[in-house]
């Protein structure tokens, strides 16, 4: 069995990390690690093509992601992180749903900088907490393109101090339908290619 196809069933069944315990979390990072050592591309700022797109979380260990489906009556869809490397910008998206009619979106919007050849500065801007039906949500693309035509979102949408919400990113692991970043905050996040 391959390492990509080893840590695809380590994370099976663990609803991107919602579920997994201690035991999980242990044998996900080793089959990740074992994923990082055969990296094809080790410096993936070179490889712009492969970063570019809408990426679909597969798993996490961020406590702030995963946080976003312990409220009452909502439960966490599916999340993305889409990638727009000529205007360095990306996009954080998850889908919550839950009571009819209300199923809504959380995005968070940031531009980010190269700090070497696989980390990247990440400076938020803009947070987005809005209802999918009060703008016909239908994918993370048309949604960016909203964004990105000045659109604004009820009930809220923000600007972020771009000094004190910050971070950062490396990508340790890339290919053409998946990746792997490591952040600031000590998560891991294995993502595939939408």
């Amino acid at each position: 069995m391959s390492k990509k196809a080893e840590l695809l069933e380590a994370i099976a069944g663990k609803n991107r990390g919602l579920l997994a315990n201690e035991v999980d979390n242990v044998r996900v990072l080793s089959a990740i690690q074992q994923l990082e050592d055969c990296n094809p591309n080790p410096q993936p700022l070179k490889t712009k093509e492969l970063l570019e797109g809408d990426w679909r979380l597969l798993y996490t260990t961020s406590k702030g992601i995963l946080g976003l489906d312990r409220f009452p009556l909502l439960k966490l869809g599916q999340i993305y992180q889409c990638i727009r490397t000529s205007e360095g910008k990306v996009y954080n998206i998850a889908e919550v749903v839950g009571l009819p009619f209300l199923e809504g979106l959380v995005s968070v919007a940031a531009t980010f900088e190269p700090v070497n050849n696989r980390r990247v500065s990440v400076m938020f801007e803009r947070s987005i907490i809005c209802l999918q039906r009060f703008f016909a949500y239908s994918s993370p693309s048309k949604f960016i393109q909203q964004i990105e035509s000045g659109k604004k979102f009820l009930p809220l949408d923000f600007s972020l101090n771009r000094r004190e919400q910050s971070g950062w990113l490396d990508t340790t692991y890339l290919d053409e339908d998946m990746r792997i970043g490591r952040g600031n905050e000590g998560s891991v996040f294995v993502l595939c290619k939408n």
